[in-house]
């Protein structure tokens, strides 16, 4: 007997309705998922209000081009992600692939100009050479920017001995604030656009989000661009502006 066959008949699968009582029943768990949303969009709101913690030590790191500090890993941009990921002598894989669960992470990174756009930079780190971080991107087809630790920075935060994104704020040229971390199971949620901004101080800077005074929101649909386009105008495209507010479609929160 077919392997997969088998498997389905040992499974306690649930009872086959009519289309009248499938919709009934979505609509019931549709009520439970908006819930859901509503405190993953809660959660978002407190992240923007957690406590900053100020970076008072200076950690360097190698890049493709030489020596970079912190402060260079945000690329000019207020806000920087930045992901510990396992590549390194005495890691499986080496040196050939880094960590499986690093590099899966690393397959769902959304297109970085969505975050870019949004004042974010991320960056990965780890304590590979740069000349086997430039093979393993080459091979695996990525293309965020990755860095090699130099220093105690892992062990500073968090990430010396497991996989995590930090979540730092640049107030102007010099000072830098630790604004959250994520790690463990809430890693496995990373790789989309939302995702990565629903950790930030700033959020995704839409309207409709609950963030505290004076922090720069505009309306949701209209900065969303095609990803080799958002340097073309400094102005959202007025078709896609008609588009939007004529639409149907609602956020429907």
């Amino acid at each position: 007997m077919d392997k997969n066959k088998e498997t389905q008949m040992k499974m306690k699968t649930p009872p086959v309705v009519s289309p009248e009582q499938w919709e009934t029943a979505r609509q019931q768990l549709l009520v439970k998922e908006k819930e859901l949303t509503h405190t993953r969009d809660a959660m978002a709101a407190a992240r923007r209000r957690m406590p900053w913690m100020a970076v008072e030590k200076e950690y360097m790191f190698e890049g493709p081009t030489g020596k970079v500090s912190l402060l260079d890993l945000f690329e000019g941009r207020p806000q920087l992600i930045l992901y510990r990921a396992f590549f390194e002598p005495g890691v499986f894989g080496w040196p050939d692939h880094a960590c499986r669960g690093c590099s899966l992470g690393a397959d769902q990174v959304a297109h970085l100009s969505h975050l870019n756009t949004r004042d974010t930079t991320l960056a990965y780190a780890s304590r590979a050479p740069q000349a086997d971080i430039g093979r393993l991107k080459a091979r695996m087809g990525w293309e965020m920017p990755w860095y090699t630790i130099t220093d105690s920075f892992d062990k500073d935060f968090g990430v010396d001995e497991w996989h995590g994104h930090n979540v730092f704020f640049r107030d102007g040229d010099n000072r830098i604030f630790r604004t959250y971390f994520i790690n463990n199971r809430g890693d496995e949620a990373m790789g989309s656009t939302w995702s990565y901004l629903d950790m930030t101080p700033l959020g995704r800077q839409e309207a409709w989000e609950d963030s505290p005074e004076g922090y720069p929101q505009t309306p949701p649909y209209k900065w969303w661009n095609w990803h080799d386009e958002y340097g073309a105008s400094a102005s959202p495209d007025p078709r896609w502006v008609k588009v939007v507010e004529s639409a149907s479609v609602t956020l429907n929160l």
